[in-house]
Formats: structure tokens, C-alpha cells, sequence
């Protein structure tokens, strides 16, 4: 049984540099980006070179460096815990699962819109009912897509994004480039050295801590490290060509939406999840090509569900060395015959329906739940990112002798001032990220500060908390013909 076990296992390792590659740049490029950061007119080439340097390199860096030396399943589950073997690794990747849960509704929204102006209704994604057909519907029919497993699951990251993300992406930055060639006006000015530069102020300073993340995903491949041929040869070049795709795709992209569209549609509500699309319609519009924006709505829709079945499986595969260890009930390690967490998979999709419900509801109350939902998810993923770091750093000092298959370069120094600029910088994102995106008076916004940290605490921290001190039961465990199976399918 064990050879069969091993031969099954062989057999779907089929992950190669640019699957894996792929899988990053579908989880983090994000084209709901381009929008928020267009807004800031040539200052996005400022920040987007600013967070590159301070949070996505050292992401690819420290990812590399453990996934190639610690290739274990769970990803960053597994790194922290062999740093941390207490409760450290779980809050970890607790946060990374229930991060993603609140962060759902976000991505499904832009998808909601992206479709109303692909089948020529943009007014659609105004409309309730329409708002949550499509949200709920997406969410589920893909929940049951990645019951087909990780074979698919990779397929559709790695098709979707090089067809719904770096093709129409790179069809709208030649339409810009012939769009200007027409005698049209940039709505981004002039490139200058001073429009570069973005004026410092504290609204600038929440406005940064909001992007402190927009590179958050780089470590995602780690939960497949696994399903590869060489994690530790192939993982280190995969992250370095997915961190210079996503860089230079980013500003690119960004760039043709604040050349095409006006700042004052992308600072509306409107603009956040229909930016990208506007963009393909006034430059498609100018050539009479303006059939051409459904079959890239559509594209781009495909990119963005790319992007969601990738962050739908990959947190939900970490999850299981958290229940083979006993901390999640025993539904939450339960696999189907194709190997995807179903378990997982249904609690995930139950729960974040909820707040896309709630997404809703903010909605007809005139407040802005995509941002409120952006910045709960981006402090709980900093809390995470910190446990990644810190643990790099001490297995740095405890385990200096470990063969490191990739080393980050330039010994102590090297780790201490890549990992301290980006504890550094995770650390501002927190601080600042906690402040309203929007001026409100001075009880409104103590109000806000405190709704929102006392709503990442009640998702990220207490939950493992209460789990671990009134819920867990010896039950959970694992039998021991469960634990040696899962063991065999990580060994082979």
C-alpha cells in the first residue's frame, strides 16, 4: 500500500519553475490594484518601487529560503512552527485562512462589475440582486471547482493569469502607447521629477500603510513545495521571475489606467472595481474596436477567478498539518479522492458568504465596506507576515548549520537587514493601517480605530486562543493509520 501511496504521490508532482512561478503571480498581481494606485498619478512608480524593495523582495527572498531548506507541507505553517513549536505556527496560519474568509468578498466584487461591463449592463454593478448572484455564485461554483484538486486547481492559476491578467494587460499598455500616438492627453500630466515624488502627509501615511501589502501572496507557493520536482532548485528562480513579472506588470498596467482615466471616476466607488475595464473602453472606443470590451471583460473576469481559486486552496491545504496536529477538529483535515480539503474548502465558502452579506449591507448603508474589509484583512495578514519574518530570523540563530539549499545572500548582515526592514515596514503598515482612509471627526475616528482592531483581534487572535483552551479535544487527534498516511503522502 505504501508504493502505491508513493507512485500516486510521484505521479502529481508536476510542478515545475513555471507553474510554481505562475501561482504567485496569480496570487498577488492584482489588477483590483491598478485603480487606487492610478490615482496617484507618476507617484505610483514612487511606491510601487518603495514596497518592492521594503516588503516584496524580502517576502521572495525569506519565502525561498525556508520553502527550499524546510520544503514541508503547510508552507509558512510549517516554517514557523519549526522556529516556533509551540502555538505560534497555528495563530500563523489561522490568520493566513481567516485573512482570506474576510478578504473573499473584495475579489468577487471586482469580478461582479468586471462582468456588468462585460455584457454591456456597467449599471449592474449597481444593482443588489445582480451583486449577489454573482458574488455568492462565484464563490461557490468555484468552491466545488477545487473539489477537483490540485491538478486543476493549478491549471486554472496558471492559464487564467497568462490569459486573463498578462495578455489583456499587455493589449492595454499597446493600446495606451497607440492611443497617445493619436495626439491624445495623458489625464496623469506630465512626467516629471517633482510628480514623482508624492507630497508626505499624514493622510499620505495611511494611505502607504494600506499598501504595504498589495505584494502580499509571494510566500503562496510555499503551500505546494510538495507537488514539485525540486522545491529546492526550482523554487528560489520562481519567485525571482514571479517578484520582476508582478513589479513590472503593476506599473505598467497602473500606468495605462491613470493615462486612459480620469482621476476623478477612479476615486469613486465606481472606479475602485471598474477602473480596469473603463480604461480598455476608452482606448478600444477611440479605435471603433468598442465590440472588443467583452471578450476582454470576460478575459479579465477569468483572471481574477484565477487569482481566487488560488487563494482559496492554498491557505486550505495549510491548514491540514494544523489539524493533523490536532488543533482543528477532525473535519477540518478531511480530503476527498482527489486530494482537495473539501472540509476546508465548504467552511470557508459558508463563512465568507457571510460577509459578503455583510459587504452588501454596507453597501445600502452608504458605507464603504471594501475598504473596511481591505484594511481588516491587511492587518491581519501583517500578523502573520511578522511570524514569518521572526521565525526566519531565529532559525537564522538557532539552526545556522542547517544546509540551506538558497541562502539570502550576504550572511548576517544580509538576513538581519532584509528581515528588519520588512518587520520595519510591517510594522508602520499596522500602526497606520488602523487610521480611516477617509477624514472623519475625531470620535468617528477613534470609533473606527477601535472597531477595527478589536475585529482582528476577535478573527485572528482570539479564535486559536479560545480553540486551544476550551475547545480542543483529544478526539481531534488523528488515528494512527490516519497520521501514518498523511506522513507517507509528505515523504514520497
Amino acid at each position: 500500500m505504501s508504493d502505491n501511496v508513493n507512485q500516486k504521490q510521484s505521479s502529481n508532482k508536476k510542478l515545475g519553475i513555471i507553474s510554481l512561478a505562475l501561482i504567485n503571480v496569480a496570487a498577488v498581481l492584482s489588477l483590483r490594484n491598478f485603480p487606487a494606485m492610478a490615482v496617484e498619478g507618476w507617484g505610483m512608480i514612487f511606491w510601487y518601487v518603495l514596497f518592492t524593495v521594503c516588503f516584496l523582495l524580502p517576502t521572495a527572498l525569506v519565502a525561498a529560503e525556508l520553502a527550499s531548506t524546510w520544503p514541508k507541507a503547510g508552507g509558512i505553517y510549517a516554517w514557523v512552527k519549526e522556529a516556533f513549536p509551540g502555538k505560534g505556527s497555528f495563530i500563523t496560519i489561522w490568520c493566513s485562512w481567516v485573512n482570506n474568509i474576510v478578504w473573499f468578498p473584495t475579489v468577487v466584487s471586482f469580478i461582479m462589475v468586471t462582468i456588468a461591463y462585460a455584457i454591456l449592463q456597467p449599471a449592474l454593478g449597481d444593482n443588489t440582486i445582480f451583486m449577489a448572484a454573482v458574488m455568492l455564485g462565484v464563490m461557490w461554483i468555484l468552491t466545488f471547482f477545487n473539489f477537483t484538486g490540485m491538478k486543476h486547481s493549478t491549471k486554472l492559476s496558471t492559464i487564467g493569469t497568462v490569459i486573463g491578467a498578462l495578455i489583456p494587460i499587455t493589449i492595454l499598455v499597446v493600446l495606451t502607447f497607440a492611443w497617445l500616438a493619436q495626439g491624445n492627453v495623458s489625464e496623469m500630466g506630465d512626467l516629471t521629477l517633482s510628480a514623482l515624488v508624492p507630497d508626505m502627509n499624514f493622510s499620505m501615511l495611511t494611505f502607504a500603510a494600506s499598501l504595504v501589502l498589495m505584494f502580499a501572496g509571494m510566500e503562496m507557493a510555499g503551500y505546494h513545495a510538495r507537488e514539485t520536482e525540486n522545491p529546492q532548485k526550482d523554487y528560489p528562480i520562481a519567485m525571482f521571475i514571479a517578484a520582476l513579472v508582478i513589479c513590472v506588470v503593476s506599473i505598467l498596467g497602473t500606468w495605462s489606467v491613470g493615462t486612459l482615466v480620469p482621476a476623478s471616476f477612479l476615486n469613486g466607488s465606481e472606479g475602485l472595481n471598474g477602473g480596469v475595464i473603463q480604461a480598455f473602453q476608452v482606448a478600444l472606443d477611440s479605435f471603433n474596436f468598442g465590440w472588443m470590451i467583452v471578450p476582454l471583460g470576460l478575459m479579465l473576469a477569468v483572471g481574477i477567478v484565477a487569482q481566487l481559486s488560488t487563494w482559496m486552496m492554498g491557505p486550505a491545504k495549510g491548514l491540514a498539518p494544523a489539524a493533523y496536529n490536532g488543533d482543528l477538529p477532525p473535519l477540518f483535515r478531511k480530503v476527498n479522492k482527489n486530494g482537495a480539503p473539501v472540509g476546508v474548502l465548504v467552511i470557508q465558502a459558508a463563512v465568507s458568504s457571510g460577509f459578503v452579506i455583510l459587504y452588501l449591507v454596507l453597501d445600502a448603508l452608504n458605507i464603504n465596506g471594501y475598504w473596511v474589509l481591505v484594511a481588516i484583512t491587511s492587518l491581519i495578514n501583517i500578523i502573520m507576515y511578522l511570524f514569518m519574518f521572526t521565525a526566519f530570523l531565529k532559525l537564522r540563530k538557532t539552526q545556522p548549520n542547517v544546509k540551506r539549499p538558497f541562502k539570502l545572500p550576504g550572511g548576517k548582515v544580509g538576513a538581519y537587514l532584509v528581515g528588519g526592514v520588512a518587520i520595519a515596514t510591517l510594522i508602520f503598515g499596522f500602526i497606520f493601517g488602523l487610521y480611516p482612509s477617509e477624514t472623519l471627526s475625531e470620535t468617528m475616528t477613534v470609533v473606527y480605530i477601535i472597531g477595527v482592531f478589536a475585529a482582528v483581534i476577535v478573527i485572528s487572535v482570539l479564535p486559536p486562543f479560545i480553540i486551544d483552551r476550551w475547545l480542543k479535544k483529544d478526539s481531534w487527534k488523528p488515528t494512527a493509520e490516519e497520521l501514518r498516511k498523511y506522513e507517507e503522502s509528505n515523504d514520497s
